[in-house]
């Protein structure tokens, strides 16, 4: 087998990963190596999710709530490769996290019903979780602070 069939299909998986997702969640997933998605069917009256949910590769989905970063549970779902001759029996990285990405997308209360669900911390470290969640909220700030100086550079050119 050649050594960089797996890096080929990665990258022809990143390309279609970005072409899918929207911007912030493709920058989320190149800087940070998660998506965060905001559960559709919690939306509260202010636009935002009463729970969230983290895609790793590989990995369970894990559910926490956003304001606490409480961890709900972890849902475990797996998007296996049948065409084992070329890639080995899983997906590349990034078609597993579309594939998670998607199935929220398409039908969220299927995917969470049809899962394994347990209680975090069984295939997920809750430390690393938490870590992550950290490293979500500063990537988030220093976002906002750079969109911020630009608008603020717009207006006093204007």
């Amino acid at each position: 087998m050649d050594p960089g069939t797996e890096r080929r299909a990665e990258r022809r998986a990143r390309a279609l990963l970005r072409s899918i997702v929207n911007r912030d969640e493709w920058d989320m997933y190149r800087d940070l190596g998660f998506i965060r998605v905001i559960g559709r069917n919690a939306l509260d009256s202010t636009g935002t999710g009463a729970y969230c949910y983290l895609i790793y590769p590989h990995k369970p989905i894990v559910a926490y709530l956003p304001g606490s970063h409480s961890l709900m549970s972890e849902y475990c779902v797996e998007f296996p490769d049948h065409d084992e001759r070329v890639y080995g029996p899983k997906l590349p990285d990034s078609d597993d996290v579309l594939a998670k990405w998607m199935m929220i997308q398409a039908d969220e209360e299927d995917l969470i019903r049809r899962a394994n669900m347990h209680l975090p911390g069984r295939q997920v470290d809750p430390q690393q979780v938490r870590r992550d969640l950290w490293r979500l909220n500063v990537w988030e700030r220093e976002r906002r602070g750079r969109s911020a100086s630009v608008a603020g550079e717009l207006r006093t050119s204007a």
